[in-house]
């Protein structure tokens, strides 16, 4: 009854947990050799902080990350459009954490094997391709291994191998013409310490959060900063290239003047040590993820810009919901349908509505009606009108308060597969 999982990010690795939880044989297989914590900062909304936290990882997460306290747009010139409440300080039983990605895949890596032993990972193991017949899921490996298992569970990323076998003529990940620059940077916390910021409107802007605690003998934490340009997609720009060293240059010029009293956002971007450059993509949502006992799940399945800070929080939930579903129909064909019954038509949603109707589509009516430039926001955008539109956006993704202190557990505490 073994259940093979594709890719160890925080998708596959939070069904490990989940599964461990449960009782269900699993083994989880990823390309790399060894995990490094790569990447930058994320943010966890209170929906996934809530299943962590029934995995047993609240010490976990107080050690690697920040509880957000706010959430706020700004103009091009500084000025506060819109700032609300996040996580606790919202009404919600849970916190908001904003973390290093790299951070949370390795403690996800470290507790997995403590729980369920060091076999449960086999690194150096990319995924090549799969079969699935009637009682049987196979998963081949590049290297000419083949496993094989009741079910195969694709956590292998918007680049999944998987994926492709179901839909070879869909192509590579869709890219808009946004490009982002990511760094960090030691520097004194901004606004309520906890901070999330978003400035500008869509062909330009900087978001940046606190991602540590402030060293207690510097005041310095580690920001998180992403920069981000528009371009014109056909102007021939690199975006084959996905994790590439950039320089300053390239894009700092662009935000030279945007020196708040509040954010100096020049020495924020040159504070880095070293700064990545990505395309800002996604893929259409497509009609089905499951065929016979294989599914996806996380950016496998859903891939989408990242805005609204919904993409490792989706793939957390989406491992929860596919426990759920196998204490429900169990460890069969069932469970991964009604899986994707329940999670393709909200990430779906989510999918479109990030492409320009997301909860920061306020900050460019803003551009359009007055450059940035204003006194009251009042005077442009009734506050109502503002609070209606993040609200909109909380209740598509799935984790406005009032819904998620209300909803049931996805999995009932000790529940085991029978």
């Amino acid at each position: 009854m073994t259940v093979l999982i594709s890719g160890a990010g925080i998708a596959g690795l939070t069904l490990g947990l989940t599964l461990h939880e449960l009782g269900v044989p699993f083994r989880v297989y990823e390309a790399v050799r060894a995990l490094r914590p790569l990447g930058v900062g994320i943010n966890l909304q209170p929906n996934a902080v809530r299943e962590l936290l029934n995995l047993g990882l609240a010490d976990e997460l107080e050690t690697i990350g920040v509880k957000t306290k706010d959430y706020g747009f700004y103009s091009k010139l500084g000025h506060e459009i819109w700032t609300e409440p996040r996580g606790l300080h919202a009404g919600y039983k849970w916190p908001q954490y904003s973390v290093h990605r790299g951070h949370l895949q390795m403690m996800l890596a470290r507790v997995l094997q403590e729980r369920a032993g060091p076999d449960c990972l086999v690194t150096g193991a990319k995924a090549k391709g799969f079969d699935t017949s009637g009682s049987a899921a196979t998963l081949h490996l590049d290297d000419g291994r083949h496993v094989t298992g009741t079910l195969l569970i694709a956590a292998d990323g918007i680049h999944s191998t998987l994926r492709q076998q179901m839909y070879p003529d869909e192509g590579a990940p869709i890219w808009g013409g946004a490009i982002l620059w990511r760094g960090t940077t030691q520097a004194k916390p901004f606004l309520s310490g906890a901070s999330m910021a978003l400035i500008g409107h869509d062909t330009q802007r900087i978001v940046a959060y606190p991602i540590s605690a402030p060293d207690p003998d510097t005041g310095l934490a580690t920001i998180n900063w992403i920069a981000e340009l528009k371009v014109d997609p056909s102007s021939g720009w690199r975006k084959e290239d996905w994790n590439r060293p950039a320089q300053l240059s390239e894009f700092l010029p662009k935000f030279e003047n945007w020196d708040f009293d509040w954010l100096n956002v020049p020495a924020l971007i040159r504070g880095a040590q070293q700064v990545f450059e990505y395309p800002m993509v996604d893929r259409d949502p497509v009609d089905s993820w499951t065929q016979g006992r294989v599914t996806l799940m996380g950016d496998a399945a859903h891939p989408t810009y990242p805005v609204g800070s919904n993409g490792a929080s989706q793939a957390i939930v989406d491992a929860r919901v596919i426990g759920a579903q196998m204490l429900t129909h169990g460890v069969t064909p069932e469970a991964l349908l009604a899986y994707e019954n329940l999670m393709r038509p909200r990430t779906r949603n989510i999918i479109l509505a990030n492409r320009g109707s997301g909860p920061d589509a306020i900050m460019q009516q803003v551009e359009d009606l007055c450059g940035g430039a204003f006194d009251d926001i009042n005077d442009v955008i009734p506050h109502q009108t503002l609070a209606d539109h993040a609200d909109r956006y909380k209740k598509l993704a799935g984790f406005d308060a009032e819904t998620l202190n209300a909803q049931p557990r996805w999995i009932p505490a000790g529940a085991k597969l029978a």
